[in-house]
């Protein structure tokens, strides 16, 4: 073996990178060992590569996934420098959020009076109503719930305080509404709709932004307050009132936002949850 043929075991020791992460990067085609045994076939790093091997622990360890890793190792080599800040810069902003989120968490802890109360958080009595069809503006994609909500009512909200809403006999008629297409909660690539119940008549200028009808429902329907983060409470309500009245999912539920989190403190948030209903045969 020469000199420039790193087995894997001693790669791992040269770059403090674990032989099931290096495997993982192997099948990934983000760091391929790139010598080969002529007499075995087994392939080898080379010492070229624990320069890479360090920046991808690097970059792991700022918190970018491995296919944002992969771009940014591409845009170095091509030398896209927009490329590299601009990721930089938006790992940045969600470093913050964190930031913040556990802030606030810390804040909650150091007085166990507020976070057992975070354990009762309230929601109001169920109830079963009939819900109109509703005309909507409407955006979805797949993504992280805080993050994609959010994102989309700026774009919704934009969108209404644009001129070409403004000029139109269009009115917004009820709160921003999340609408759950998945079966199960997930954490990322979830499938998210925001939307804008409105009535009138708009041309929509933005390809992203679809109009679309809402059907007629019979929900089930509770008002949570506090946090977004504790929402699941309602669902959980909503959930146990369902089986006491015999009662079974009809349709995607809904999540209403009632008030503004930029102008109330978040234990103050109120969201309505709906889950359209129907009678167990």
């Amino acid at each position: 073996m020469t000199s420039d043929k790193i087995p894997i075991g001693r790669f791992s020791l040269m770059t403090h990178l674990t032989s099931k992460a290096l495997r993982l990067y192997d099948s990934k085609g983000l760091l391929v060992p790139e010598a080969k045994d002529q007499f075995t076939g087994y392939r080898y790093y080379t010492f070229p590569q624990i320069e890479k091997g360090i920046k991808i622990k690097t970059l792991c360890w700022l918190g970018f996934g491995l296919d944002e890793i992969a771009t940014l190792l591409d845009a170095e080599e091509e030398g896209k420098k927009d490329i590299i800040s601009e990721m930089m810069r938006n790992r940045s902003i969600e470093v913050r959020s964190d930031i913040l989120r556990l802030e606030k968490i810390e804040q909650v802890l150091l007085k166990p009076d507020s976070a057992m109360e975070l354990l009762r958080m309230s929601v109001t009595e169920p109830q079963i109503k009939d819900i109109p069809e509703l005309r909507v503006l409407s955006k979805r994609e797949t993504g992280s719930y805080g993050e994609t909500i959010g994102k989309h009512a700026a774009e919704l909200f934009g969108f209404v305080s644009s001129p070409v809403f403004q000029r139109s006999n269009a009115k917004i008629t009820g709160p921003l509404m999340f609408i759950c297409h998945d079966e199960e909660y997930k954490e990322n690539e979830a499938d998210i709709e925001t939307v804008l119940p409105f009535t009138g008549r708009v041309n929509i200028d933005d390809p992203a932004i679809k109009e679309r009808i809402l059907p007629a429902v019979q929900v089930v329907s509770t008002i949570y307050k506090g946090p977004y983060d504790g929402v699941e409470v309602g669902y959980s309500r909503l959930f146990e009132y369902m089986a006491e009245q015999d009662l079974e999912i009809a349709g995607e539920s809904r999540s209403l936002y009632i008030n503004d989190p930029e102008e109330v403190l978040e234990e103050e948030l109120l969201t309505e949850v709906q889950i359209p209903v129907k009678k167990i045969k």
